[in-house]
């Protein structure tokens, strides 16, 4: 009997899920909606977010936003921050090369050698460390000086002669002190000739990292060609500006001299301010402090100089600060004074926070809809690679275009009117009062098995 009872009332929870599950989310369900215009070929679409619009949302990390088609269909769709983009730097730099003799049959793996630098240790002369009468002497390498190229080596271009063709392969050694040595593996260079072709390789790579010294040993044969070019290539990421979009001027507050207040419209992800300087030879010392609400204790974000200075006829300004990219909703400024303050009057400020983009899979008929305000919904965006299954920073680029309709106007919904203008949903509430029947039906069915004597033997 109580297999039955656990079977009566798992029936009973799974269809209460069934139907929570089946209420989807609906466009009323958010306070605000933005009309999407859409170019470009889809299925998916990508908008760079405003952050007007994105002020408009009710939690922080954009969990309610939701995509809708013309039926009030939520899309499938993900969220990508910004990262700062790097730009790669390519060198091609000859260097000098310095031949590495050794004793003919000599055991030692290496040549020991006199070296000469200059100051800064760019090389001027290598020798052997002992005098090699001629005829003794083997060449078994060469050492490159790479002491002018600061960024990390990635391949090393050679050019050599020989009195025959075939492959030249050699260990590649690293060093900064030409004391220790680091391995950086092999390498093989080759010139070859068949039939009427010839084909050559000089290219060698190498592990992408740092050295000022590179030595080459050639293992067999024992002697090295005699080198006639050197190059090496060299490459450096270089960060570019991370890209933010900024607010519209917030007006402040001041409570005492020095001191400036500001209350953001919901709690954002700050990565830079910019206070307005409105007088001339403004000079600032500030801190500025930050915080979720009032009832927690200011937090240092950051400090620096600010000023409005005017030089040769011109104003040279920096009014920025760099932040941490944390959660706050309050700012506060405090300056030190004895640069001559910022006036009683709070400066306006502006705040930038990452660049968002939203990538929608269109799906079901149009025009779309972007809708935010909602604070009791969960995350429903999924990863780029999920959403899109071939997925690529290179694909990315090529999606189709979505962008708000220019002089769109945000709609507010009213929660309080929209309950009370909002038509009867009979369906729902079939729905429901089938679930309450059917709860209350398998009620009075335990309590009848419960009553019912034991059958006798």
């Amino acid at each position: 009997m109580s297999q039955k009872l656990n079977l009566y009332w798992l029936g009973a929870m799974t269809m209460a899920i069934s139907l929570s599950v089946g209420a989807l989310e609906k466009p009323a369900d958010f306070t605000s909606r933005v009309p999407l215009s859409v170019t470009g070929e889809g299925p998916w679409y990508r908008l760079e977010l405003p952050l007007a619009v994105q002020l408009n949302a009710r939690q922080t990390d954009l969990s309610d936003l939701r995509v809708f088609n013309a039926a009030g269909d939520v899309q499938a769709y993900a969220l990508a921050r910004e990262v700062a983009p790097t730009r790669e730097e390519r060198t091609l730099t000859d260097v000098k090369w310095f031949p590495l003799y050794n004793a003919e049959g000599a055991k030692e793996t290496a040549p020991s050698v006199r070296v000469q630098s200059s100051a800064n240790g760019t090389l001027v002369q290598v020798q052997p460390s002992s005098q090699l009468e001629a005829g003794e002497e083997e060449l078994r390498g060469w050492l490159l000086d790479a002491s002018g190229i600061k960024a990390p080596l990635q391949q090393l271009t050679l050019d050599w002669t020989s009195e025959r063709d075939g492959f030249q392969r050699f260990s590649i050694e690293a060093s900064d002190d030409l004391q220790n040595w680091q391995s950086w593996g092999e390498g093989q260079v080759a010139r070859l000739t068949f039939t009427d072709e010839r084909v050559e390789q000089h290219e060698v790579g190498l592990p992408g990292l740092s050295a000022r010294y590179l030595r080459l040993l050639w293992k067999t044969p024992h002697t090295a060609p005699t080198l006639t070019s050197a190059q090496l290539h060299s490459a450096s990421s270089r960060s570019l500006p991370l890209p933010l979009v900024w607010s519209p001027a917030l007006s402040g507050s001041s409570a005492k001299p020095g001191e400036y207040t500001w209350q953001l419209p919901m709690g954002m992800n700050v990565e830079r301010v910019q206070v307005e300087l409105n007088q001339p030879n403004s000079l600032a010392p500030v801190t500025l402090y930050g915080r979720r609400d009032s009832s927690l204790p200011w937090q240092p974000l950051s400090n620096g100089l600010l000023y409005r200075l005017t030089q040769n006829g011109q104003d040279v300004v920096l009014n920025e600060l760099q932040l941490p990219g944390q959660t706050v909703q309050q700012l506060k400024l405090t300056v030190d004074e004895r640069g001559g303050g910022l006036g009683p009057q709070a400066p306006n400020l502006k705040f930038a926070v990452r660049a968002t983009q939203l990538v929608f899979l269109a799906r079901g008929p149009g025009p779309y809809s972007l809708a935010l305000g909602n604070g009791s919904v969960k995350a429903a965006n999924l990863p780029l690679t999920t959403l899109i299954p071939d997925y690529s920073p290179a694909k990315l680029a090529t999606l189709g275009a979505a962008t708000v309709e220019s002089g769109t106007v945000i709609t507010k919904t009213s929660t309080v009117t929209s309950s009370v203008t909002a038509p009867t949903d009979w369906k729902k509430i079939g729905l429901w009062a089938v679930l309450l029947l059917s709860v209350a039906f398998l009620a009075v069915m335990a309590i009848s098995l419960l009553r019912k004597p034991p059958a006798k033997s």
